[in-house]
Parts: C-alpha cells; sequence; structure tokens
C-alpha cells in the first residue's frame, strides 16, 4: 500500500538517502527542510518524481500536513554545526518534536523519533545498551544537542502515554557515507578530506579514543525495520554498528586507503568528548532482526570515492 510519508531534515545527510529509498518503494515523500545544514544537491535528483515534494520550512514553526508516517530527522548532527547555534539546535529539537506530534496526534500518524547515541554521554558502561541512562553534562557546550535529543525522547513518550500517539524512537550512533557534507567536521569526513588533500590528519587526543561507525545503507534499513515493527515495540532501541575502533585505528585505514602521505598530528581533546562509544544492539537484532552488514572498509571506499567526486568538482 502507499503511504504518505513525511521526512523532516529530509535534504540531510540520512534524510535524503531515507527519501530514496522510500521512493524506491513507491511511497509519496514530503521531503522537509530549511537547508541549515541540509543541501539540495543531495536532493536534486528527485525534484521531476510527481511522487516527491519539496517542502522548505523550519520545522519549529507550525505546519498542516496530512501523511501516515512521520521520520523527525531535522537537526544538525555534527558539533561543529549544532554548536554554531546552540539555541536554535535545542530549539530543533524540542519545538520540532511538538509539532511533528502534533501532526501525527491530529492524522493519526505514526512518527519515529532519530535520536542518537549521544543521550548516553560520556558512558560508565561498555558498550552502551538501551536500560543504561547516561551520563550526560547539562550545562556543557554539547547539552544543546544531548540535552535536545533526550527532551525529544521524552516528548515522545509522554505523546504516547498521554495522546495515545504511535511513537518510536532510535538511538541512531557514528554513520558515515556519500553525501556526508565536506564541511560536516565529523572524524570520517575530516579524515577523508585532510588525506585526499594531502593536509595533516587531527587528531584529537592520543587517538585511543573509540568509536563505531555504521554506513548509511545499514542506518537505512534499520530505520525502516523499526517504522515497520509491530506496534507493541516502540523503543529505544540501538542502531549502529558494533565494530569498534580507535581514532588512530581509523585514521591508518584511511590514510592507507587514500594513498596519502598525510601525516598525523595531535589536538587537545574537546570538552565533554566521550571516550568510547559502541552499542549493544542485541535489542535491534531480536526485535528487528537487523545487525549491520557492510564493514568498515568497505563502506570507507565508498565514501572516499564519493568525497573525491566533490573535490573534483568543486
Amino acid at each position: 500500500m502507499t503511504k504518505r510519508i513525511l521526512i523532516t531534515g529530509g535534504a540531510g545527510f540520512l534524510g535524503s538517502h531515507l527519501c530514496d529509498k522510500l521512493l524506491g518503494e513507491g511511497n509519496n515523500i514530503l521531503c522537509l527542510d530549511n537547508f541549515y545544514t541540509g543541501n539540495k544537491d543531495n536532493i536534486a535528483h528527485l525534484l521531476g518524481n510527481p511522487l516527491f515534494k519539496l517542502i522548505n520550512h523550519d520545522i519549529i514553526n507550525p505546519i498542516n500536513l496530512d501523511v501516515d508516517e512521520i521520520y523527525n530527522l531535522a537537526c544538525p548532527a555534527s558539533p561543529i554545526h549544532y554548536q554554531y547555534n546552540p539555541i536554535k539546535t535545542i530549539k530543533t529539537n524540542v519545538m520540532g518534536a511538538i509539532i511533528v506530534l502534533g501532526i501525527a496526534k491530529q492524522t493519526k500518524a505514526k512518527v519515529l523519533q532519530a535520536s542518537t547515541s549521544e543521550v548516553y554521554g560520556d558512558p560508565e558502561i561498555h558498550p552502551q545498551n538501551e536500560s543504561y541512562w547516561g551520563r550526560v553534562n547539562p550545562v556543557g557546550i554539547r547539552s544543546c544537542y544531548d540535552e535536545g535529543k533526550r527532551a525529544a525522547e521524552c516528548l515522545m513518550m509522554d505523546y504516547r502515554r498521554q495522546n495515545k500517539v504511535n511513537t518510536k524512537i532510535v538511538r541512531i550512533f557514528n554513520t558515515y557515507g556519500p553525501r556526508m557534507a565536506v564541511n560536516d567536521g565529523r572524524v570520517v569526513s575530516n579524515f577523508i578530506i585532510q588525506a585526499l588533500r594531502g593536509e595533516d590528519i587531527t587528531i584529537y587526543g592520543d587517538g585511543s579514543h573509540t568509536r563505531s561507525f555504521c554506513y548509511v545503507d545499514d542506518m537505512i534499513d534499520g530505520l525502516i525495520r523499526m517504522m515497520n515493527a509491530g506496534d507493541d515495540f516502540y523503543g529505544p532501541v540501538n542502531l549502529g554498528n558494533p565494530g569498534e575502533f580507535t581514532i588512530l585505528e581509523l585514521a591508518q585505514l584511511i590514510i592507507r586507503l587514500t594513498g596519502s602521505s598525510s601525516q598525523l598530528i595531535h589536538q587537545p581533546l574537546p570538552a565533554d568528548d566521550p571516550t568510547q562509544r559502541k552499542p549493544d544492539i542485541t535489542l535491534a537484532g531480536n526485535k528487528l532482526d537487523w545487525s549491520p552488514r557492510i564493514d568498515l572498509e568497505k563502506g570507507l571506499i565508498e565514501t572516499i570515492q564519493y568525497f573525491h567526486d566533490v573535490l573534483k568538482t568543486s
């Protein structure tokens, strides 16, 4: 059955891939974005599709739409972007959630909230599972994002309990792939661009802190599986790749795959930067029959080719 699906942040990195996948399944897609960090180039190839509609709108402002499902992805996701205007970031998280929940309540739509591993803060347990409440600094430079996402989760659950809105929550761990922005500021895009340009690769701290990296195709598959799961499973659920790598290992792998002569340099670790990040995806495996299929090297090869093409034409 064809569904009418709203994707907020639909011109962003994840949002645009989600548009592609859901359009390919024959759905009507409403792509809502204010292009604060989204890029029209990401969805330019879809503009002629009669099943695709682009809405230039800021989700913190009210809007009336008739939809069957909502994927709420609207929010800057990299520290550089969400710390640039922290008030805007927390307003997008909190007021944006209220707006989409209002639409869902009115139209009986199902709404999926794209939350984040950052709700766990700098964790005291490893790996992180969904029962862990986290250790987040409520007044730090990352709080606009971390606490904004935590508040959005709270709103999803309160609308579910009080207003019977069909909500779902996914906690997205580090994701990478084509269409990441050149100025994204995240570690995978930073390292690839520096390597392709032959510049020094900047490692914050000694490089021993860890991250887990999920390729975008696997993440999109997980999001759709969660949306389509039975209404009795609403999360939160972790989505990410449990393969754990030090930042130093990532830098060395990217240098090898690009054939770069870049050298490694070290800078101080930013405030409140988590030292470990690895998802426990047992729940996603049990409830969604989901696990990542694309390993880091294969995903990086695709991502490096994308950035190579972007830099060649810029």
